[in-house]
């Protein structure tokens, strides 16, 4: 990034935000500010509960302790900030703290995208090798797994930050978006973008069309599996299992490919910031609702914890 700091003078960048009107503003304030807090809560529940709840302690609920993870760290990378600029005219964000949330939010939906891969798998193993679940996905298997799907989404952030364009911005440092954003960032280059544009092609490819094409193939072989289930109680159990993470999956993946795998106009639009805002607040908020509603388990955990708070 040595190029980038000798041929620019620009060292902060100005973001147009969702709208200038300030009581428009305003209402985004109440709405992202509650749509925050349901998502620290509720993932941040799903975390607590797992870790102090012995019998959540199951590779399915670890794997989804980190998503929960993920997703806090995902809307504290740049909720705050957008509630900060609403109150603001001209909302600046310096260089560097602009260059930091962009690679800490790609870092985080690499990281995703891997885990629900992860997580697929598990499912599988659950459901199509069940007598050989506990040897398959032992807990020094799912150790392995998500330390390497962190150490992989961290080298696979890497290549599209070395690949940015080598700087030349001609003076233009307003952003069209409320948060620093890869693409609407390439867009101010005046330089040609064409090898970062091909980088981060080939990493969404990686990082999207792999893991998905992979949870594809493994639903396609459980659905098989659960209709050789005789029982249809036996059935629904299997089912009731998958549900919820491929509803997390067709919305996560849905907003993903519509941001990062369809042709890209040569600027950003507001179309692109409502398909953002669904990536950047929405699916982390609504990711413990799916789980918490859908699943036992970690009600039953959530009314043991409040019991145990209640005899104190």
């Amino acid at each position: 990034m040595e190029d980038w700091d000798n041929t620019t003078t620009v060292t902060e960048f100005v973001l147009v935000g969702l709208s200038r009107q300030p009581q428009v503003r305003a209402a985004l304030f109440v709405l992202f500010l509650v749509m925050y807090a349901v998502a620290i809560a509720g993932n941040g529940l799903i975390v607590v509960l797992i870790a102090v709840d012995s019998h959540l302690h199951t590779p399915m609920y670890f794997f989804l302790s980190n998503l929960s993870f993920i997703d806090v760290c995902y809307v504290t990378n740049s909720v705050p900030q957008m509630l900060a600029h609403c109150f603001k005219d001209k909302p600046i964000i310096p260089l560097g703290s602009c260059f930091a949330q962009m690679n800490i939010a790609l870092f985080l939906g690499v990281a995703e995208c891997l885990l629900l891969a992860v997580m697929a798998y598990d499912r599988f193993v659950a459901i199509c090798s069940p007598l050989h679940y506990s040897l398959i996905m032992s807990r020094k298997v799912c150790l392995i797994l998500a330390v390497g799907l962190w150490i992989i989404s961290f080298l696979l952030t890497i290549v599209p930050y070395l690949s940015m364009p080598a700087g030349r911005l001609c003076g233009r440092n307003v952003v069209n978006h409320f948060i620093c954003e890869i693409q609407a960032v390439l867009k101010l280059a005046c330089s040609d973008t064409h090898a970062s544009g091909l980088s981060m092609l080939i990493t969404s490819v990686f990082t999207l069309l792999f893991p998905l094409a992979f949870i594809l193939v493994t639903y396609g072989r459980i659905g098989l599996a659960v209709l050789r289930i005789r029982s249809a109680q036996g059935r629904g159990k299997a089912l009731s299992t998958c549900g919820s993470h491929l509803t997390v999956v067709g919305i996560f993946y849905g907003t993903a490919l519509a941001a990062y795998l369809r042709p890209q106009a040569k600027t950003f639009t507001n179309s692109d910031k409502i398909v953002a805002v669904f990536y950047v607040v929405i699916t982390p908020m609504i990711n413990p609702l799916i789980y918490s509603l859908r699943n036992r388990d970690v009600k039953g955990a959530l009314w043991r914890l409040v019991g145990r708070k209640v005899e104190k």
